[in-house]
């Protein structure tokens, strides 16, 4: 049996989302978190992207459960992608398994898995590795660290996490546990630690803070109905605006299929509280005035098809956006996706709406620790080794930075990326960079697939066109018996460069003849030399490169 501990990470590290690693004892494997990506603009017609599996499958054997620190999607996102894979049960919260229940169960993956709550503070040993499980405050409730006890030392992994002094409810991240992690048993050997908001210096404000600022929205319009847009995930946000909603007279309407099962399992497992008489199917919304209405929807992030971009096309088929409304955007748009969240505003503007955003107004808060809160991290845990996770690769630069400043030696601060590997030995780390496959599994319709040749032809489409040439040859003589004809999309306009296209065919009639009269007559040939002399043509007239595509039929 080795005392050393291997830690590999399939995702988080250089990114925003998929966050996932392994941590492995006496060759048993835990998983934490399995979350997923939204697609970069620069890949078309993707949904999803999530971790590769790879080093799972091949190890499916040995893989013993997943933790799950949260229920946000980047990071339980791809759980139900994981069990298509490998059957292995999952641990977390009550809050963040009920949550992660649904996407599994519409995948038809529950019997994969078994669900296994544990509480705060609690020890439980999985496999060869006892873990103990630390509250702490996110934008999400009931979210973890996690200390593990191996052979090598403790290692404490924070999760997301801040530090909320006056949480919404009373469950703040438990700093004393923390710091007796510190002191006892030779102390922490290794910290992995959030570095989202890396950058920011200062202190994350509360999440209650959010609160406040509805309530003054509140008193100053209160003839106008509300519309307020958050992840449904946030509880915490759903309750405070909810509870300010009545409050101040106004009945709440949850608009949006995540928004109102998320609400629903709250109420039902107490973590949001509403008295029945305030709450609205929105079928019965349009017999109350403005000014007696709230309505808390999905939408924060702009996507085509949610409940707020179909209100700002006026295709919802209940609500419609008008001067009435006081639309709030009670989230940040997740990176990359800026452009989508900006075209729902100004659809908004354009209905009439009062526009309230985070530039805007105080309401929103991010769920991730600041500077001040990172470096009082490291000081609490006071780790012997520390890895900067969950950020793009600037944020894990800043975060090392931020402990060389509290007095971590350089040699012992990390940074690592996606596949790479460390291995715990005593008191010595070692990094194996790019030990594992740890690229981009991208979900389109079917799981993994699009490969990176087909995304690369994707994007040269859209950026360059396609021209289709379709020519009938007779095989014995060479000779065209129909076409060529020439069809084309993101080239040229057809009926607008009518000229162009039919010097095209010209160009096309040559190049067969010529292989023709050359005696090359076959299929390849001739399909060989229509594209290269319809490329060229194009390159020269034009200075464009889309795909040419020939299409040649033998008679």
């Amino acid at each position: 049996m080795s005392d050393a501990v291997r830690i590999v990470f399939l995702g988080g590290l250089g990114e925003i989302g998929r966050n996932c690693f392994c941590v492995e004892v006496d060759g048993r494997i835990i998983v934490v978190d399995c979350g997923l990506m939204f697609p970069d603009a620069d890949m078309p017609g993707i949904d999803l992207v999530l971790p590769d599996f790879t080093y799972l499958r091949e190890n499916a054997g040995r893989v013993e459960a997943v933790l799950l620190t949260h229920a946000h999607e980047d990071h339980a996102g791809g759980l139900a992608f994981l069990l298509r894979d490998i059957s292995v049960p999952i641990y977390g919260s009550t809050l963040s398994l009920a949550l992660a229940r649904h996407r599994i169960d519409e995948a038809g993956m529950l019997e994969h898995t078994e669900l296994v709550t544990v509480a705060d503070g609690e020890r439980r040993r999985i496999g060869p590795i006892e873990c103990q499980f630390v509250p702490v405050t996110h934008s999400v409730p009931h979210g973890f660290a996690v200390a593990f006890f191996t052979p090598a030392g403790t290692i404490v992994h924070t999760g997301d996490f801040k530090l909320d002094l006056t949480p919404v409810v009373g469950r703040r991240t438990d700093l004393a546990l923390l710091g007796e992690l510190a002191r006892r048993d030779g102390g922490v050997r290794m910290l992995l630690s959030d570095s989202t908001n890396a950058e920011r210096p200062g202190f994350t404000p509360s999440e209650s803070t959010v609160g406040a600022a509805m309530r003054a929205l509140f008193r100053e319009h209160p003839h106008k109905r509300f519309i307020v847009t958050s992840f449904a995930s946030h509880l915490h946000r759903v309750q405070q605006v909810a509870q300010a909603a009545v409050a101040h007279g106004r009945k709440v309407v949850f608009v949006g299929r995540s928004m109102q099962q998320n609400v629903t399992l709250a109420r039902e497992r107490g973590f949001i509280s509403l008295p029945e008489h305030a709450v609205l199917d929105i079928e019965e919304e349009a017999h109350y005035a403005p000014g007696e209405i709230c309505i808390i929807s999905t939408g924060s992030q702009g996507e085509p098809m949610s409940a707020l971009a179909l209100m700002a096309a006026h295709e919802h088929k209940y609500v419609k956006v008008s001067p009435d409304d006081v639309v709030v955007i009670s989230a940040h748009a997740i990176p990359g996706n800026e452009a989508n969240v900006f075209r729902v505003i100004d659809a908004l503007h354009r209905a009439g709406a009062e526009v309230v955003h985070d530039r805007t107004s105080p309401v929103h808060v991010s769920g991730h620790a600041a500077q001040e809160e990172l470096k009082f991290m490291l000081s609490l845990v006071a780790p012997d080794w520390f890895v900067p996770v969950h950020g793009e690769y600037r944020h894990l630069v800043h975060h090392a930075r931020l402990a060389h400043e509290v007095g971590m030696p350089e040699s012992h601060v990390l940074i690592c990326e996606d596949g790479d590997a460390v291995t715990l030995n005593g008191g010595a780390a070692e990094v194996e960079r790019r030990a594992v496959p740890a690229g981009y599994m991208y979900v389109d319709g079917i799981v993994g697939d699009v490969s990176h040749g087909v995304l690369r032809d994707r994007r040269m489409l859209s950026e360059e066109g396609v021209v289709v040439v379709i020519v009938t040859v007779d095989v014995a003589t060479g000779e065209i018996v129909t076409g060529p004809e020439i069809v084309t999309r993101g080239w040229v306009y057809g009926p607008e460069a009518e000229d162009l296209i039919e010097d095209a065919r010209e160009v096309v009639r040559t190049s067969i003849a010529e292989a023709a009269s050359e005696g090359a007559t076959d299929f390849d040939t001739v399909r060989r030399h229509a594209r290269r002399s319809l490329a060229r043509f194009i390159d020269e007239r034009t200075r464009r490169r889309p795909a040419v595509i020939p299409v040649v039929m033998e008679v």
